[in-house]
């Protein structure tokens, strides 16, 4: 019998497993990274332990987690999502130190963990997929001639990749060697396997996903299906249950071929069987080998707490349900709010939450870990909540959710609500005709568009007409004026032997030049702790800025350098792969010239503002 749980996760997943557990009266172990010790999972949890080690890398060290969970007398360790969970050395670990791990068997995850095994194994189940190899892919070259067969576009994935991590669209042969190099560097980086295969990527097709409970006395049930077509990069952003405008026989048929393809397996714990559905065909896709984030509307549809069950069949214990005794009711919908700004292409926004107030409401859930003044760190996923909402029908649903966004005040950071109220209005959304690639290739279009203006900012009058005066006032005397916002200007501050992080923003007259020290001005540099900084200009990371210094956007990692010192590039050329918050971007050039300096090698980290390299004329 399961008496203590260690929870190798952090954040809201790892609240929610705590939960569960003193449901169950059940003891919870947190694990923490340093930068995580004010983190909620920690005040939660009956006892907490520090990881050693680099914030970024500490979560994912197998062996300390097993010391830790025997050091704390836990029988069992729940992994979340993420992380470990899909790790099957970590499960093997675990049993040989007599620790159950909550999940499926070993073998199991290694063999779900390739989508070159997995898909072998679904083919052999009678589970369709989608065209493509069952053998690994080593070359631009192989990819090439997959192209010419299968025809364009096709997807090239990492084979231990998912939550779109390692999943690379080619459209053109041209296309072809960039996108393996960059499908194998991300599975490297973030599943530890560089191996890739390919399949016929198709274009406007809805993502569908099954979720599955299996016990260790051979019980395979499904709790429905989920819908989660509205991504971006292939990441979800909203979620719900049932999928609306799924035919009922093909959802007959996808439910069916998910509880046959599980027991084919012997699988036991929640699994989710995410497939590809493309007018009356449905593909598999993969099966993910854990609780999934969007769990809570299926368990909104149901009223299965699918984290107990795991805990239960873990213990060994039965399924608390069969089949014909799960009954779906209403609609559920899940909107992740996450720290990116959706109107700078969802760039990630690390910071301190100044304000964090949840919607109150009947019918609305937020699983999150977040409160006033929690810290967004840089080393890991911009998720800070899950809104869910429960209505009678779709319809319902959507209004509830839309009451509950205008409701949830957070402030301090840039956050995905706007992206979500505009998507919920928008036709094809209330329709159900959204498709994987929607967001990016139609929504996000207008989305930009019609993104709100900031408001001029009023200030008194009576500055002198030779320049802007420091209150920002009309320069001509004439009453009340604008001013523009410009920087932000980034500081570092020690106080009490503590940095700290400053930003600060620059009120001038529309069209005059801006102060910075080191431009030929009076202006002198800012000094703290006898340090001198100089004010940066506007970013100038940005294409067309005019100056040639390249910048890291925000705390993160150069994963990989396009380009040597001493070459030559054009304005636009892309010059490196930058990592923050579990996403990379790309990095290109502000203008024509020669690299002039490179002052950080691919896997360096920087802070926000570090000058990468520069670009002389």
């Amino acid at each position: 019998m399961i008496k203590k749980v260690l929870i190798a996760n952090r954040s809201e997943i790892a609240v929610r497993v705590i939960t569960a557990c003193r449901e169950m009266g059940i003891k919870t172990v947190a694990i923490y990274s340093e930068p995580d010790k004010l983190s909620r999972h920690v005040s939660l949890a009956d006892e907490a332990y520090q990881l050693e080690g680099q914030p970024q890398k500490v979560y994912l060290d197998a062996a300390q987690v097993v010391e830790i969970a025997k050091k704390s007398g836990a029988d069992a360790v729940h992994p979340g999502y993420g992380f470990l969970s899909e790790n099957p050395e970590f499960a093997r670990n675990c049993a040989d130190a007599g620790i159950k791990f909550i999940g499926p068997k070993p073998d199991i995850i290694h063999r779900m963990g390739s989508k070159v095994e997995s898909r072998r194994a679904m083919e052999a189940a009678g589970v369709p997929v989608v065209p493509g190899t069952t053998d690994p892919v080593n070359s631009a070259e192989e990819v090439k001639k997959l192209g010419a067969k299968y025809g364009y576009p096709i997807a090239i994935k990492a084979s231990a990749g998912g939550g779109g991590r390692g999943l690379k669209v080619v459209r053109t042969e041209a296309e072809a060697e960039a996108a393996f190099t960059a499908a194998q560097r991300e599975g490297a980086s973030y599943f530890g396997s560089g191996e890739v295969y390919v399949e016929k990527y198709l274009d406007h097709p809805r993502h569908i996903e099954v979720q599955i409970l299996g016990d260790e006395h051979g019980t395979v049930i499904h709790l429905g299906e989920r819908d989660c077509s509205t991504q971006r990069r292939h990441q979800k952003l909203i979620e719900e249950s049932p999928a609306a405008k799924l035919d009922p026989k093909v959802r007959e048929k996808l439910l069916a071929a998910s509880v046959k393809g599980a027991q084919s397996l012997g699988y036991t714990s929640a699994g989710t069987f995410e497939l590809l559905v493309a007018g009356n065909e449905f593909y598999f896709l993969e099966v993910n080998t854990r609780v999934q984030v969007e769990h809570p509307v299926t368990e909104y549809v149901t009223g299965i707490d699918i984290v107990k069950e795991q805990i239960r069949i873990a213990n060994g214990e039965k399924l608390s349900v069969k089949q014909d005794e799960v009954y779906f009711r209403g609609h559920s919908i899940e909107c992740r709010i996450n720290a990116e700004d959706p109107y700078k292409n969802f760039m990630p926004a690390p910071g301190t939450v100044k304000n964090f107030a949840e919607p109150r409401m009947p019918w609305v859930r937020v699983d999150s870990a977040c409160y006033t003044g929690y810290q967004i760190l840089p080393f890991y996923d911009s998720l800070l909540a899950k809104l869910v909402v429960w209505g009678r029908d779709r319809k319902e649903a959507i209004d509830r959710m839309k009451l509950a966004l205008s409701e949830f005040k957070i402030e301090g950071v840039a956050t995905t609500i706007p992206f979500h109220l505009a998507e919920l209005e928008d036709p094809k959304f209330v329709n159900a005709d959204t498709y994987t690639t929607y967001v990016e290739s139609e929504f996000m279009k207008d989305f930009i568009a019609n993104a709100p203006k900031p408001a001029p900012a009023a200030v008194p009058s009576g500055a002198t007409a030779s320049a802007p005066a420091a209150n920002g006032a009309n320069p001509n005397g004439s009453g009340p004026a604008v001013t523009e916002k410009v920087g932000p200007y980034n500081f570092e501050v020690e106080v009490d032997k503590k940095s700290y992080k400053v930003a600060v923003h620059e009120l001038v007259a529309p069209g005059a030049p801006v102060t910075r020290a080191g431009a030929g001005t009076s202006a002198a540099p800012a000094k703290f702790s006898g340090r001198s900084l100089e004010r940066p200009s506007k970013s100038s990371s940005q294409a067309g800025s005019g100056s040639g210094r390249v910048k890291a956007p925000m705390h993160g990692v150069v994963k990989e350098l396009l380009v040597e010192l001493g070459a030559t590039v054009t304005q636009g050329q892309k010059l490196l792969i930058f990592e923050a918050m579990k996403m990379e971007s790309e990095v290109v050039a502000p203008k024509a010239g020669k690299i002039s300096a490179l002052t950080a090698k691919q896997g360096d980290t920087v802070e926000t503002d570090h000058v990468i390299m520069e670009i002389s004329d």
